[in-house]
């Protein structure tokens, strides 16, 4: 069965694309901890990051780190916050959030509601920088 990141990847549902290439996506989390918190994902459907081929794995982080360079730029904040925790959803994947402090990257406390226009002017905000 496709995870909800393959069903992004595919168009099968919507999602706040950031940008992609032929291996990897990254989109904003429509259940964020913060405004501006993103995700990067590889389109080929693994469960866990550190399954990757070393190459792929390698890979990630680089356009990982376009990503949160323009969400820095986008997004004020002290630090960019660099999770992989892969217990929601079985497809690897790396959190981008946007840090004030280390309590903006707990993933144990509620994540925040933000509305639609919210998630587009931060979007192109973000794109923006890319």
């Amino acid at each position: 069965m496709a995870s909800v990141f393959s069903k992004i990847i595919s168009r099968e549902i919507p999602g706040y694309i950031i940008a992609e290439d032929d291996r990897f996506i990254a989109f904003l989390d429509v259940f964020p901890l913060v405004i501006g918190h993103a995700l990067v994902v590889p389109k080929k459907e693994i469960d866990y990051l550190y399954d990757l081929e070393d190459k792929d794995l390698g890979d990630i982080n680089v356009f990982a780190k376009k990503i949160a360079i323009a969400l820095k730029k986008a997004i004020p904040c002290k630090r960019i916050g660099v999770a992989v925790i892969g217990l929601e959803v079985p497809h690897a994947h790396i959190h981008l959030v946007p840090m004030q402090n280390v309590g903006d990257i707990n993933f144990s406390k509620p994540k925040i509601k933000v509305s639609e226009a919210t998630m587009i002017e931060t979007l192109q905000k973000i794109q923006s920088f890319l």
